[in-house]
């Protein structure tokens, strides 16, 4: 680990001397966003994170916390879930999961960034990233994208070895999620399988085994959830997709958005109930659930997908939904 830090370190500087040179021999308008990011100190990280280390941390995201939140809730539900009756959840679990999480979610990007470079130069939202614009090279990301996943591999290997198996084996699956737009109009429900290994994650972490049947329906919840926040996210990009050529369920469900994603959400709760009564989870849970289903007929019900920064918005907001149906399993757990 440390020598590919090393070498990371010094790729990054060489990268960063030579920032003019790249940008400008990047793609005109691209090169043009990038140079007013990092001149308009918008974001924290302009602020905080130092000149040689910003490209890296644009390409992980870590100025927007919120995918991170979203792979994090999973793994807690998957924690929260298997803790014993009547007493809280491991807090060091949780603590190690949650590094897990912001290490798995910056390796996705990284990788997505790397196998979409050509797609993200092609799109208004995206073609600023450092990638697509030519401020990192492929290589320098991939070199990034080792490290996170030595890491993310260090911090599953405080839990157990079934656990890190586990997380070992859902990389296939990170891995692969980017192709699927070329392939089908269904990449979210692909993304939902991905993310919400995370409660096969916590619960391993906590047991050391997987039970299927206890699991199932939680897992279940989380795939119907994620195809409804990542339906409203691919609603901001639907136009330069099509000039792209990227798939999504987006694309496929068109002005049905509403009622697609309605019937999804219908299926999510489904779930979530069986994964109340299999589980003997007491009334709290059932409170916390009926917070989190207002919270989605909320977002569903003032959507408009023809505005973007709308659905941005709305999907934004689903990192509450996740903390609401956290609370209800862990207070549910609580009241056993």
């Amino acid at each position: 680990m440390a020598s590919a830090a090393s070498l990371l370190l010094e790729q990054t500087a060489a990268s960063v001397s030579s920032w003019e040179k790249r940008v400008a021999t990047s793609p005109p308008k691209a090169a043009a966003t990038f140079r007013t990011k990092l001149a308009s100190s918008s974001t924290w990280l302009d602020h905080l994170v130092p000149a040689t280390l910003r490209p890296y941390a644009y390409l992980a995201r870590i100025d927007k916390p919120v995918g991170t939140w979203l792979v994090a809730w999973p793994q807690m539900w998957g924690i929260a879930l298997a803790a014993t009756p009547g007493r809280l959840p491991d807090l060091s679990l949780l603590w190690v999961l949650a590094w897990a999480s912001f290490f798995a979610r910056g390796a996705g990007c990284t990788i997505n960034d790397i196998l979409d470079r050509d797609f993200d130069a092609k799109v208004q939202r995206t073609k600023s990233r450092p990638i697509a614009c030519g401020l990192l090279t492929p290589f320098e990301a991939t070199l990034f994208l080792v490290i996170q996943l030595l890491l993310y591999i260090g911090a599953l290997s405080l839990t157990n070895t079934f656990c890190l198996g586990v997380g070992i084996a859902t990389l296939l699956l990170v891995f692969s999620y980017p192709l699927m737009k070329r392939l089908t109009y269904w990449p979210q429900a692909y993304l939902g399988m991905t993310m919400n290994c995370g409660v096969l994650l916590g619960w391993s972490a906590v047991k050391g085994s997987l039970t299927l049947a206890d699991i199932f329906p939680l897992y279940s919840s989380g795939v119907f959830w994620t195809i409804i926040y990542d339906t409203i996210y691919a609603h901001q990009d639907k136009k330069d997709d099509v000039k792209a050529g990227v798939k999504s369920t987006a694309l496929r469900f068109g002005e049905s958005t509403k009622s697609w994603i309605s019937g999804f959400g219908v299926a999510s709760f489904t779930f979530f109930l069986l994964t109340g009564y299999t589980a003997n989870l007491g009334w709290p849970y059932y409170a916390f659930l009926a917070a989190s289903a207002t919270q989605l007929v909320w977002q569903i019900w003032t959507l408009d997908i023809s505005r973007p920064e709308e659905c941005e918005k709305k999907f934004e907001s689903n990192k509450y939904f996740g903390a609401l149906v956290f609370f209800g399993i862990l207070t549910g757990k609580l009241v056993q």
